[in-house]
């Protein structure tokens, strides 16, 4: 299944977020990387969390990642 992944810089007052998006671009998960775990099993995406996590920490911030789950 395809699907992207956007993170999001915040400011001194908002944090910074993560967006995950399906093949047509509809929000999957919006979370911050303190929220990530329990978002994430929220939407029954607990088993790719290690996975993710790598994407997450190697991509800069405001750039979109194209992958697959």
């Amino acid at each position: 299944m395809k699907m992207y992944i956007l993170k999001t810089k915040g400011t001194a007052k908002i944090p910074d977020y993560v967006q995950i998006r399906d093949a047509e671009f509809i929000l999957s998960s919006h979370f911050t990387l303190k929220e990530m775990n329990a978002s994430l099993s929220r939407n029954g995406m607990a088993k790719y969390k290690d996975r993710l996590m790598g994407i997450i920490n190697d991509l800069p911030f405001g750039e979109l990642k194209q992958f697959d789950l």
